[in-house]
This record gives structure tokens, C-alpha cells and sequence, in this order.
């Protein structure tokens, strides 16, 4: 099964949460922060007035609470606005 977004949403893959500190102490699941970053799986054709800037690939960062959770094939994914990216990460 896949997912094709719509208009102007992506799927993201987010990026695993730390499990350690710089420090080296194991963060417990219950203390990890929901991750905020992640990488673009898919793209929508974008609308009329507004053409895609994001493109399949690009690693991104995201608001805390952006978009909305789906789980394909056992595995979880984000889809979201473009608007609810705010940066793209140069490699």
C-alpha cells in the first residue's frame, strides 16, 4: 500500500528520538521528545497559487505538534502542510 498526498501535504518520515544525552545517560521512553525532524517520502502536486518548494528527499524540521500521524505497514509517518515545515536541512 502507498500514500500519495494532496494539494499542498507531504509524507514525512520522522527521524528516531535520542536515547542517549551527550552525556551518555539513556533517556527512559517515557521522558523522549516527540521528534521534529524527519525526512520527505512523498509530495502532492502543490495548488494552483502555490507551487511545491519541497521535493522527495529533503531532510526538514517541523513543528512539535504538525501534521497528523498515520501508521503504513507497521511503520509511522507524518502528513503535513508544507506551510507546517519550517526549514530544510542542507547535507
Amino acid at each position: 500500500m502507498t500514500i500519495k498526498p494532496l494539494a499542498d501535504r507531504v509524507l514525512v518520515e520522522p527521524k528516531e528520538a535520542e536515547t542517549k544525552t551527550a552525556g551518555g545517560l539513556i533517556i527512559p521512553d517515557t521522558a523522549k521528545e516527540k521528534p521534529q525532524q524527519g525526512e520527505i517520502i512523498a509530495v502532492g502536486p502543490g495548488k494552483k497559487d502555490e507551487p511545491m518548494e519541497l521535493k522527495v528527499g529533503d531532510d526538514v524540521l517541523y513543528g512539535k505538534y504538525a501534521g497528523t500521524t498515520v501508521t503504513l505497514d507497521g511503520k509511522d509517518y507524518m502528513i503535513m502542510r508544507q506551510d507546517d515545515v519550517v526549514a530544510v536541512i542542507n547535507k
